[in-house]
């Protein structure tokens, strides 16, 4: 265990800080090791696998600001890291996991240095044992159960990686606060903050936590802050200016103003969501991966939540603000409370998160201060006889307390590890949803596909009807059962299914194409034509629609008209070997045999297992008097169907 901190004993201190440092970073390993073959899901086909914006880490203002509107839009940062593990693995998962337990490790290890520092300050009783008990809060912290989300699941990278650079932040203020004069560490706080800003938009808060631990800890009141390091606070508002410009289009993410509801009704929700946040924190049970979509309107029964939030703020408040010099303690566990219900007031209040209310990263970085907020006092009750008069004295107690810290290490670790286990899979993940959130749309519907991968059509058929009864407007549910329903050849009700998406959907170009497919099924061309048309005027370089025009074209008799489709498609798609073989059979029915051989010819060099593709090129080279070249085509097609 670490030794305790003593101005007497520099070398066991540093000894202390080295070891608990090591001892973290092994509960780490110990908490996750079994992480790193959790699959791409969800969000991660966005952020990761579909992400074209990380596949070339040289094209830097690509990777640095993409031109998407999903996740990592809007946060540079985020989208270089999955742009380093693309070029450094492509989509090997445990990449990901290696590098996302990594940053987790190292904030575990940043909020080890900033609990340390921090208690020394609390006065000489707790100086004397400030780097044991910092490295009990930052132990526990690391492989707290609640983390989970934030480390094994790969798109809530932004969560970890702003935590880190969040932590950094405060940990360079404290280290330039140490010295008289401006330092380089000053310089490093503000480049951290940026650095968290350009990560997620949360680190909006840092620098006002920044201003109250400076204010509780090292300056005694605001004044004395500004005016000792008012250069520090300029870089750091500064940072705000590049957030700006990141949230320029934050509506088109699923977050902000606007968002379903005005921003007190969804406050007024949110309070549950924050006890709810806390009750994990001291009892990490039930886990859930997604809590579900939508901003609800709250009645009568959230008052008691609502209560209980005002209670724990004006509690916080009233610590936090307590005349300086006296009674520290409780000003430092007012900054505990500031810095709880800063870090998720942005997510709990004005900016409604209308795609995922609750989450449990969010309590990421806020889980360190109900930790500490319990570990602290817990501690200096347990040195202090009238707390627990039964108890033996001095050298027994701190074994008791370490027996303690230990026991609850390792409860949380294997919490952690069984909780891995839920991640092994895409069908297990959501299962297990769909098990404590029954309720849950989103998780139905991730179920149903699962199922629908699966081959179980019927089963997957069932779920996306459920999320469907659960919210009516769901469009990609709606959209996967009409997949399904076409899969099973059940077509007049796909046509409907697609019907309503579009309905839901009216200029989303997707809709129009895959409402003309099952149009082309059920036999009605002329719509599907319409359709197919509708979703190119909204999206001219819509390849897949411009295929699929062309072979309703085609089918119409119209193969004039069909080849100059399959020509843009061709344009689009060079490396598809079906468009140049759509685009051959087009020119061969218009009569153009020769430019029908050249299409399939480069055809089956792009796919040389394309059975149909030599046949019909065989069917071609025929045409032209070429039997010889013909019959080895036609051979070929049959071994490659056998």
């Amino acid at each position: 265990m670490p030794a305790a901190e003593s101005a007497s004993s520099p070398a066991s201190a540093r000894r202390g800080t080295i070891g608990g440092g090591a001892a973290i970073a092994l509960a780490g390993l110990a908490a996750y090791h079994n992480g790193f073959s959790a699959p791409f899901f969800f969000d991660d086909r966005e952020q990761v696998t579909g992400n074209e914006t990380i596949r070339h880490l040289s094209r830097l203002g690509t990777v640095l600001f993409p031109h998407v509107k999903g996740a990592v839009g809007g946060r540079p940062l985020l989208n270089f890291s999955f742009a380093i593990n693309y070029a450094l693995g492509g989509v090997n998962v445990q990449g990901y996991h290696a590098l996302n337990l990594l940053i987790h490790i190292l904030a575990g290890l940043t909020l080890f240095g900033v609990m340390r520092r921090t208690l020394g300050r609390l006065g000489q009783g707790m100086a004397d044992s400030a780097t044991g008990l910092a490295f009990a809060i930052a132990l526990i912290w690391t492989v707290h159960p609640l983390q989970t989300e934030a480390v094994t699941y790969v798109s809530e990278r932004a969560e970890s990686l702003m935590g880190l650079f969040y932590l950094l932040t405060l940990y360079c203020f404290i280290r330039y606060a140490e010295r008289a004069k401006w330092s380089v560490w000053g310089w490093l706080s503000i480049g951290a903050c940026l650095l968290a800003v350009a990560t997620k938009e949360i680190a909006v808060t840092a620098p006002l936590i920044v201003l109250l631990y400076d204010r509780t800890f090292v300056s005694g009141d605001f004044r004395a802050a500004l005016r000792r390091h008012w250069r520090l606070y300029l870089g750091l508002a500064g940072t705000w200016l590049l957030l700006a410009y990141l949230m320029i289009d934050l509506q088109d993410r699923g977050a902000g103003f606007g968002m379903g509801a005005s921003w007190w009704v969804y406050a007024l929700g949110e309070s549950r969501v924050i006890i709810r946040y806390l009750c994990l924190a001291l009892w990490p049970h039930p886990l859930v991966f997604d809590y579900g979509m939508g901003v609800r309107h709250p009645g009568w029964e959230v008052l008691p939540y609502v209560v209980a939030v005002i209670v724990l703020v004006a509690a916080s408040a009233w610590a936090l603000f307590r005349p300086p010099g006296r009674a520290a303690g409780a000003r430092a566990l007012g900054f505990a409370g500031a810095w709880t219900f800063l870090i998720i007031a942005p997510t709990t209040s004005i900016v409604a998160v209308a795609g995922q209310p609750m989450a449990e990263h969010r309590m990421y970085l806020s889980l360190a201060a109900v930790i500490a907020s319990v570990f602290v006092p817990l501690h200096a009750a347990l040195r202090r006889d009238k707390f627990f008069p039964w108890l033996p004295q001095s050298g027994s107690r701190e074994k008791i307390w370490w027996l303690f810290v230990f026991a609850v290490a390792a409860i949380c670790i294997c919490l952690t590890v069984r909780r891995n286990e839920t991640y092994r899979s895409e069908e297990t993940i959501w299962s297990d949803t769909v098990a404590r959130q029954p309720d849950n749309e989103r998780a139905q519907n991730g179920l149903g596909i699962v199922l629908a991968g699966e081959g179980e059509l019927p089963a997957a058929v069932v779920r996306y009807r459920e999320a469907i009864r659960l919210k009516p407007d769901y469009a990609e549910a709606h959209q996967n059962l009409a997949a399904a329903l076409r899969t099973m050849g059940r077509i007049p009700e796909a046509v409907a299914e697609c019907e309503e998406v579009l309905r839901l959907r009216p200029n989303v170009p997707e809709a129009h194409y895959n409402l003309g497919i099952v149009l082309q099924l059920d036999g009605r061309n002329s719509a599907a034509i319409a359709e197919f048309t509708r979703a190119l005027q909204l999206r001219p370089d819509y390849a897949d629609a411009e295929d699929n025009l062309g072979l309703a074209l085609a089918d119409a008799g119209r193969y004039p008209d069909a080849v100059a489709h399959f020509e843009r498609g061709v344009r689009l798609q060079p490396e598809n070997a079906e468009a140049h073989l759509n685009l051959g059979s087009a020119l061969y029915s218009s009569g153009d045999v020769a430019g029908a051989v050249h299409q399939m010819e480069e055809a089956v060099r792009l796919r040389p297992g394309f059975a149909e593709g030599h046949y019909n090129l065989g069917v071609a080279l025929r045409r032209l008097g070429r039997e010889q070249e013909a019959t080895a085509e036609f051979d070929e097609a049959r071994r490659l169907q056998k």
